[in-house]
């Protein structure tokens, strides 16, 4: 029997090449691990000895020869095959263990093109994919993790373990290749190439999806640009509706840069806030809607201090999310066993924004991120009477807010906090309708921001309410209406012409 062992991971490699020699295996290999396993003392054969033909190239060609992959790729229940191997002189090689140049690592480490380029494994790949193929003749082992139980099958072979390796080999491979096709796709910034290639490994299986009667699993993107560090200090397993929560309120959060808190519930805000302090914008947050946020996500862009945790301790909360957690603050909400604390030291990280992804009927539709916010030279004053300074400010959280909130959304504001949201309506009148419930006396003298354009009845709805500053996209045939009526009444006005739909 005959392997051919080539790794860049040589963890482990030797001890399983002993292994092999010992029960008889004939080794051929290349380059580093070539010397690695000579000077370990097992008798290994260089390639270039079977082959006949010398590394060329600075090593880019050593395995691209028919003595190799004729031998790996002969049908041993195909007599024609057998046949031209004896005819050549070529030896069956029956397991090949290989892994890559660290193309991956190079990526992480942003490294310059011409040494992206010498990373790309042309070689490895070839002979991985031939082994699998042929996986019912030949072991292609492509993870150290492995090893043990390759050599534990060797002494009762089992054709459904040769073809879960050649499984794992051809997904390692898939890997690969779209880590390489991504690469070139950033650096001639393609935004929407003919062939999208995505790839994401599996980091754990959870306790179950939306529903207890769903199986659920976390896999990571290996999209470096998408890649976010975080570390989960303390609490259980984060479950399938946590990190789909936790997504929306890290989304939500990030579009401020004072000290902000949001409190999230099924991927919707039920309170935010700003402040000087993080633990004044986490009782603005807070005070938005006391009780939908019980058992919610809050996100924080700063580090939790003794006074925001205290708060914080008051309520059943399932994930709390910030760049850190003072001593204090950590010891005080760790009290808490079933809370989970989310750490992202570079939480400026988070203001890389990628393209979003959704699923549809046979596909995926994409886009680029929503990252226009507010923007003071698009602005439009369309009414008599004019914002000002201060409800301009204020306008501007509103409208900062209401971009986190599903729409048809509304968000009625004041002092740097969110007094009530209306959200996920079919019609903005009811979303206005139900902000100005939940709102009630606190309403009057606030201001109001709307995702989408507004018709007269949601004007007149707000002037009934004493809320007669408002910021809106404009863009509606009905927009003069609006107007009229909000002059009418003198109420103040401002267009956008920056749309927030979130679906």
């Amino acid at each position: 029997m005959r392997a051919l062992i080539s790794v860049f991971d040589k963890t482990g490699i030797v001890e399983f090449a002993k292994e092999l020699a010992k029960r008889n295996w004939e080794i051929i290999s290349t380059g580093g691990t070539f010397n690695l396993l000579k000077e370990n003392g097992i008798d290994v054969i260089s390639v270039d000895k079977v082959t006949n033909f010398p590394e060329i190239l600075d090593g880019r060609v050593k395995t691209l020869n028919p003595k190799i992959h004729g031998g790996i790729l002969a049908r041993r229940d195909n007599e024609n095959h057998m046949e031209t191997l004896k005819e050549q002189d070529i030896t069956p090689i029956d397991m090949v263990v290989n892994n890559l140049y660290p193309f991956e690592e190079q990526l992480k480490k942003n490294s310059d093109h011409n040494t992206m380029i010498e990373n790309i494994d042309i070689g490895g790949p070839s002979m991985i994919r031939a082994a699998a193929k042929n996986y019912r003749d030949v072991y292609i082992v492509t993870d150290p993790s492995d090893y043990n139980e390759v050599l534990k099958n060797l002494d009762s072979e089992t054709a459904d373990f040769k073809q879960s390796l050649a499984r794992k080999a051809f997904s390692y491979t898939a890997h690969y290749d779209s880590l390489i096709s991504n690469y070139f796709n950033d650096i001639e910034e393609i935004q929407f190439p003919e062939y999208l290639n995505k790839s994401y490994k599996l980091i754990e299986e959870l306790r179950y999806g939306e529903n207890p009667h769903q199986k659920a699993a976390f896999y990571e993107d290996s999209d470096i640009k998408n890649y976010v560090k975080y570390e989960k200090l303390h609490g259980k397993q984060i479950s399938y509706n946590n990190l789909n929560d936790m997504y929306g309120a890290i989304n939500a959060v990030i579009n401020f840069t004072e000290p902000a808190a949001i409190a999230v519930k099924h991927t919707n805000p039920c309170g935010i806030g700003t402040a000087d302090t993080i633990s004044e914008a986490f009782r603005k947050a807070y005070e938005c809607d006391d009780e939908s946020i019980f058992g919610g996500i809050i996100a924080l862009n700063r580090e939790v201090d003794e006074k925001t945790a205290n708060m914080l301790s008051k309520i059943f909360l399932e994930i709390v999310a910030a760049p850190g957690f003072s001593k204090e603050a950590f010891e005080i909400l760790t009290k808490k066993k079933n809370i989970r604390l989310i750490e992202i030291k570079d939480f400026d990280e988070l203001y890389n924004r990628t393209k979003r992804y959704k699923q549809v009927l046979n596909g995926i539709i994409i886009q680029e991120d929503d990252d226009v916010i507010w923007n003071e030279n698009s602005l439009e004053f369309v009414t008599n009477r004019k914002p000002t300074e201060e409800e301009l400010s204020q306008l501007k959280f509103a409208f900062t807010a209401v971009k986190a909130s599903a729409s048809n959304s509304v968000v009625i504001a004041k002092d740097g906090g969110t007094l009530a949201i209306g959200q996920g309506e079919t019609k903005r009148s009811w979303a206005v309708e139900e902000a100005i419930e939940r709102a009630a006396e606190k309403a009057k003298g606030a201001v109001l921001a709307s995702d989408g354009f507004f018709f007269r009845d949601t004007i007149k709805l707000l002037n009934e309410a004493g809320i007669d500053v408002i910021v809106q996209p404009g863009g509606s045939v009905k927009d003069q209406e609006v107007i009229e009526y909000a002059n009418e009444h003198d109420m103040c006005v401002v267009f956008t012409h920056i749309r927030h739909f979130r679906h």
